[in-house]
């Protein structure tokens, strides 16, 4: 049986993910309020980032930075993409 969630980031009732996503306080934020679909969006933002930015996952400072815009994704006024990003 699935648990659901009132997700911040859709503004509505949606399945709630399984288990905490992330360690810590925001990892717990998001497991409480953040639905599957929403957590599935982030995902493919991170990565863009990571691969816009030319980041790697195990510096601390990167990701620093990515739990700065995982914050603003969810809850604040959102995550944006560099500058020149250009989706293909």
């Amino acid at each position: 049986m699935s648990r659901t969630v009132y997700c911040m980031k859709l503004g509505k009732e949606a399945e709630g993910l399984e288990r905490q996503p992330y360690p810590g306080e925001i990892g717990k934020r998001i497991f409480d309020n953040i639905s599957k679909e929403a957590w599935q969006m982030w995902m493919k933002h991170q990565t863009m980032l990571i691969n816009e930015y030319g980041l790697t996952p195990v510096d601390p400072k990167a990701r620093q930075f990515l739990v700065q815009e995982m914050e603003k994704f969810f809850f604040g006024e959102g995550s944006e993409p560099p500058p020149d990003y250009n989706p293909k």
